[in-house]
């Protein structure tokens, strides 16, 4: 089917129009209803999702399910995957059914609580999907929409403040990829990013105010598409907004922003600033493995201080996401496969971790640390889930939290020894503050009157798990289901990068082999 990527993206979006047309009144009935059409319009996403998955061939590194057509004032509208992509688009239309069923027990605006996320879904996915230059921008741009909605108006008390934060943070750094973009279309003549993926922007220095800038062109570009992935990432230090948004979004608004919104940062570097800006990339790679590495560090021992669960796993994530930047900017075929499959694996895991808070704030109505203790004795369903995710989050062998953080850590040490060692630290601190918090939560005596009649999981939250706990393990003990389908184009742009840069990775040629046969 040739428009099998435009309706996995609309299709969300035409559900989410049928029930702001249709669907009338606020009553219980209609409150269901709302609910079971974004449940079905999000499962059968996910559905027509696995064709795409199914037709896709790993060993083609061109993009494939190619939509091209005339849009407006020139642009086309332009849409395919390929092997760095797809499992992107797959992540999304995975979660969100599981996102919609975690929202069962809302009862306030329901109606347009659906509408955001069906939105939002299907503006992720056109982040994924989208070949042309503008229309990436629009998606990217236009998913901060349902966010803010979403932490503004069901989020907690201090929600306005956190939504704006986490508008005016990532909306100020993408204006600046805006004017780069404009000035790629100058120097191109076409907003068609495979045209761009070949094309050679100027890398010769140019001069600025008496100072030569080093990699012209290049670096210019570079730093304009950085400031919007590293706030989107969110790398140190402009990680700030991210604990407060976390903190007073819904458990399932919390779910979406740190299982894919995330990953949006992610995939810019490997679709635009890796490929497109080779020169520049390697011009940075020092600076962004320091400032990776600082992140992993420091924001595990700030997880170490939190009194608030939701924080301590925000700041877990920005340090989970240091190790994507790392792997990606190592530039090379283990570091880049690693960093995609910890992306794939963090959406997974941190999902889980945010909804096992939500479990619980359903039923005490309060995040503090303290308030909690011996769950175990009361909820030995939800201890024993808690515990898994806990140890996927710490890197577990056998889980996916392992392969993806071993795989970036071998990539980083084949670039930069210094960084890696440091890096490598932040395993050890996430096990320190991840096993003190389950400790807390979970173990020791029952003793707070409070929690003396709470009860365990439901069967809707066991099977909202399920699936996330089979990933996990499956991914764990079978990366390969990962690395084969990026492999090949993670290939096709690390060979296009070696051509810009031929000087690069010299160092360390001895440990080519090794790292390739511990990947397979």
């Amino acid at each position: 089917m040739t428009n099998l990527l435009s309706i996995t993206t609309f299709l969300p979006i035409v559900a989410a129009i049928i029930l702001a047309l249709f669907l009338r009144g606020d009553d219980v009935a209609s409150q269901k209803n709302a609910k079971w059409l974004a449940l079905i319009a999000t499962s059968a996403t996910f559905l027509i999702s696995l064709f795409v998955l199914s037709g896709f061939d790993p060993s083609n590194t061109d993009f494939q399910f190619v939509e091209d057509r005339p849009w407006i004032m020139g642009l086309r509208y332009k849409m395919g995957v390929d092997g760095i992509s797809v499992l992107f688009v797959m992540l999304t239309t995975f979660l969100m059914p599981l996102t919609i069923l975690s929202t069962w027990h809302v009862t306030e605006r329901v109606k347009e609580y659906m509408i955001a996320f069906l939105v939002l879904e299907g503006l992720m996915i056109g982040v994924f999907t989208a070949l042309d230059l503008f229309l990436f921008y629009l998606f990217f741009e236009a998913g901060l929409i349902p966010m803010f909605l979403i932490i503004g108006i069901w989020g907690g008390a201090n929600r306005i403040y956190a939504s704006f934060k986490f508008f005016l943070y990532t909306f100020l750094g993408s204006v600046l990829m805006l004017v780069a973009m404009i000035a790629m279309f100058r120097a191109a003549g076409t907003t068609d990013i495979p045209t761009m993926l070949t094309f050679d922007f100027s890398s010769e220095p140019i001069g600025f105010l008496g100072w030569s800038i080093l990699g012209g062109l290049q670096t210019l570009l570079f730093l304009a598409f950085f400031a919007s992935f590293a706030v989107k990432m969110p790398m140190w230090p402009v990680h700030t907004w991210l604990p407060d948004a976390h903190v007073q979004a819904p458990t399932a608004g919390s779910v979406v922003l740190a299982a894919i919104l995330l990953k949006m940062g992610g995939y810019g570097f490997l679709r635009f600033s890796l490929p497109m800006f080779p020169v520049a990339s390697d011009i940075f790679q020092p600076v962004v493995f320091w400032m990776s590495a600082i992140a992993v560090v420091y924001t595990s021992l700030v997880a170490l201080a939190q009194t608030d669960m939701k924080k301590l796993i925000a700041y877990s994530s920005v340090a989970h996401m240091g190790y994507v930047t790392m792997g990606i900017f190592a530039a090379n075929q283990v570091g880049v496969d690693g960093a995609i499959f910890q992306m794939l694996s963090h959406g997974f895991i941190s999902g889980a971790l945010f909804l096992c808070v939500g479990v619980i704030y359903d039923r005490m109505h309060t995040r503090e640390i303290d308030a909690y203790g011996g769950l175990v004795n009361r909820m030995p369903a939800y201890a024993l889930v808690f515990m898994f995710f806990t140890m996927a989050n710490v890197g577990l062998p056998g889980t996916s939290g392992f392969v993806g953080e071993f795989l970036t850590l071998i990539g980083v040490f084949r670039a930069n020894t210094w960084v890696a060692f440091v890096a490598a630290s932040g395993v050890i601190l996430s096990a320190a503050y991840a096993l003190w918090l389950y400790r807390r939560v979970t173990l020791g005596s029952l003793i707070k009157e409070s929690l003396k009649t709470i009860t365990d999981m439901t069967p809707r939250e066991k099977w909202i798990f399920a699936p996330l706990i089979a990933m996990t393990l499956l991914l764990g003990v079978y990366p390969r289901l990962v690395t084969d389908v990026t492999g090949p184009s993670v290939a096709a742009l690390l060979q296009n990068y070696d051509n810009a840069v031929p000087e690069r990775n010299d160092l360390e040629p001895r440990f080519a082999e090794a790292a390739d046969d511990v990947e397979h």
